[in-house]
């Protein structure tokens, strides 16, 4: 399984695929602390206008703020629009990939 794996990042980084891609790990974009775009996620676990929780494949991503809505929802991508005051994140360790 791991010498597949190998196989797999190489081919990555020879056709320049970014981390994102490749690896499907999120990639958060803020803007204003206004809006807040959350790109591979797998689900939402919590929404209220003032607290939101998004699953990913590595961990847990919390927005804190006012007024939160979600807006423009794919099966990839999520925007989250309000006031943000704070964004934490709780990792996911899986032993199975070491």
């Amino acid at each position: 399984m791991k010498k597949k794996k190998n196989v797999r990042n190489k081919i990555d980084r020879m056709l320049e695929f970014p981390d994102e891609i490749a690896l499907n790990v999120p990639k958060v974009t803020i803007l204003k602390f206004e809006q807040m775009l959350i790109e591979n996620y797998k689900g939402i676990l919590e929404y209220q206008d003032f607290f939101i929780r998004v699953k990913t494949n590595i961990g847990i991503i919390n927005v804190n703020g006012f007024n939160l809505s979600l807006e423009e929802m794919t099966t990839d991508d999520i925007i989250v629009n309000g006031k943000i005051e704070s964004i934490d994140f709780e990792s996911i360790v899986d032993d199975r990939e070491e």
